[in-house]
């Protein structure tokens, strides 16, 4: 079209009347000139649309011939690398400085000690159902249940014990089964240590069940394994159940047995005649009496004031005793020193006679460490921080109550304590 318009523009140029004649042949030359390249650039220009109409056809032909092809499968992602063996291994321990006071009636001067508690523990997960842990820590001179070290002596070193050396495999769910040396699995109400000192780690198996409200543990464990002396295997079991009744309100009640096969054996642990006041023949330095203990405890935890709180009492009977074979304790316990700025206090009662309990094991502290005693712990602690916890306790004590003219056993603790 435009070529034509062109044409007839030059056509009215050469015949325009005389008015026009001034347009000379140059100007002719140049329009035509200009015509002749107009039309070169419009047939360079149809030529490239249809290279590229040809090349688009052809990228589309190739785009269904690969969608028709088989495509081999993508390659699979690589694995992800093996975790790290740091990332199997935990830390954890805790640091107490004590200040422990003791004034026994008939001795002349108070004791007064500062302490030292140190444990440090490495956990491994070898696996998902597979815990193995081992934990240092400072010892009293190896015993069982105290891992108190006190400060002085010239600043010497202090010495560190194996506290514990485990496996535990959870068997299936709410089962979980342990053994070595140990952390004791049987519940104790109101964390009391009537019967169980809270240092004491059990040598042997424990198994730990829980199904729905319902508990079982189970311990079997030696307190002297080596034929060479005087074997004594230890074993027993706890049933019971955990009700939730209203609200914040649970209950927690249960029943054990235990049974130390002690009767004509002598000491386990420290000089020939620590009996910690269970009954034993002077003239051998053996027990009189087995320890088959029976248990009854029950626990209410409960809201008071929008705080945790408790109330709990136990009672153990040994009836493989003719007398002085029975023991109780009932406290309560308000609050719960956890976070930062939170705090905790109880109180309770307990009157255990010389053979209720094996006295091997019982609180280390309450009437220093023996049984035949009575009187009252009074606690309180108050968290500082999340990891540091500033307690005491303060114990009113009676020992020898039945077998001896009853002395009073006062001990103040003031404690310090960290974790990590």
């Amino acid at each position: 079209m435009k070529r034509l318009f062109s044409i007839l523009a030059i056509g009215v140029l050469m015949n325009a009347p005389t008015a026009y004649a001034a347009v000379s042949d140059e100007l002719v030359q140049q329009l035509l000139d200009r015509l002749e390249a107009q039309e070169k650039r419009i047939a360079e220009l149809e030529k490239a649309t249809q290279k590229t109409q040809t090349a688009v056809e052809e990228q589309k032909q190739a785009v269904a011939l690969v969608a028709a092809t088989p495509q081999p499968a993508p390659a699979p992602a690589a694995a992800p690398a093996a975790a790290s063996w740091t990332d199997k291994l935990s830390l954890k321990g805790d640091l107490r400085l004590r200040y422990d006071n003791v004034d026994i009636e008939g001795v002349p001067d108070d004791r007064n000690r500062d302490r030292l508690r140190a444990r440090l523990g490495v956990t491994a997960k070898p696996q998902d159902d597979l815990e193995l842990g081992l934990r240092l820590s400072t010892t009293d001179n190896n015993s069982p249940r105290s891992a108190n070290q006190t400060l002085g002596d010239g600043n010497s070193s202090k010495d560190f014990a194996l506290d514990m050396a485990y496996f535990k495999w959870t068997a299936m769910q709410g089962l979980a089964i342990s053994g070595g040396k140990f952390q004791n699995v049987l519940y104790r109400p109101g964390q009391q240590q009537m019967l169980w000192d809270s240092d004491w780690n059990p040598e042997g198996m424990g198994l730990a069940y829980v199904h729905g409200p319902f508990f079982a543990n189970m311990i079997g464990f030696w307190l002297e394994s080596d034929s060479a002396r005087t074997e004594a295997f230890t074993y027993g079991a706890q049933l019971g159940t955990m009700l939730p009744l209203n609200g914040d309100v649970k209950l927690v009640a249960g029943a054990g047995y235990y049974r130390f096969n002690t009767e004509g054996k002598g000491t386990f642990f420290g000089p020939a005649n620590a009996f910690w006041g269970n009954s034993f023949d002077p003239a051998t330095s053996t027990y009189l009496y087995n320890y088959e203990e029976i248990e009854g405890f029950a626990e209410l935890n409960f809201k008071l004031a929008g705080l945790p709180a408790s109330f709990f009492v136990d009672y153990v009977v040994n009836t493989d005793a003719d007398d002085n074979d029975t023991g109780w304790m009932a406290g309560v316990q308000l609050g719960e020193a956890k976070g930062k700025g939170s705090w905790q206090l109880g109180y309770a009662w307990q009157a255990l006679e010389a053979d209720a309990v094996f006295a091997g094991l019982t609180d280390s502290d309450f009437a220093g460490g023996v049984t035949d005693n009575k009187g009252h712990r009074i606690q309180g602690s108050y968290a500082l921080t999340d990891k540091w916890i500033l307690g005491l306790t303060y114990l009113i004590n009676e020992s020898l109550v039945d077998t001896g003219p009853g002395l009073d056993y006062n001990r103040f603790q003031l404690d310090m304590s960290f974790k990590y």
